[in-house]
């Protein structure tokens, strides 16, 4: 694990936190780019969490993920098995989701972090060996 990726997707994440209503307000408008709000119920109290993230593809499947290792939102989402994606447009897809193991599968969702848009992509492509260390990541699938 880098110190330096440690801390710079950390600030970066802090960041987006601060601007949410701003960002959430665009995405509502018109989208972007791969973005989705993710709602997963919390394992500790009432509720659910929302996170807006970007769905990555890759050999035909969806996944979701967080580059510096487990969070909040992450912790639920195991906890709970799956939650709801909610698309700018209104649509909704409730989801599954399974951790993916370190392997080939995982590579290859490593990698396919450059469909985020810019910056993300680029801050993703210069942590990757951080990604690639302690990224955790998600198989979606649908919920039966």
């Amino acid at each position: 694990m880098s110190h330096f990726w440690h801390a710079a997707f950390k600030f970066q994440y802090r960041i987006l936190a601060l601007i949410d209503p701003v960002v959430r307000a665009l995405w509502r408008r018109s989208g972007i780019g791969n973005v989705v709000d993710l709602e997963v119920p919390r394992r500790r109290g009432p509720g659910s969490r929302t996170r807006l993230v970007g769905v990555l593809h890759a050999d035909g499947r969806s996944y979701v993920g967080h580059p510096n290792g487990q969070v909040g939102w992450t912790r639920d989402l195991i906890a709970a098995g799956g939650g709801t994606i909610h698309y700018p447009n209104g649509a909704e897809w409730q989801f599954g989701a399974t951790v993916v193991p370190i392997g080939d599968e995982r590579e290859r969702v490593v990698r396919s972090t450059g469909q985020h848009p810019f910056p993300g992509n680029l801050v993703y492509r210069l942590g990757r060996s951080q990604v690639r260390a302690v990224g955790v990541f998600f198989r979606l699938s649908d919920r039966a």
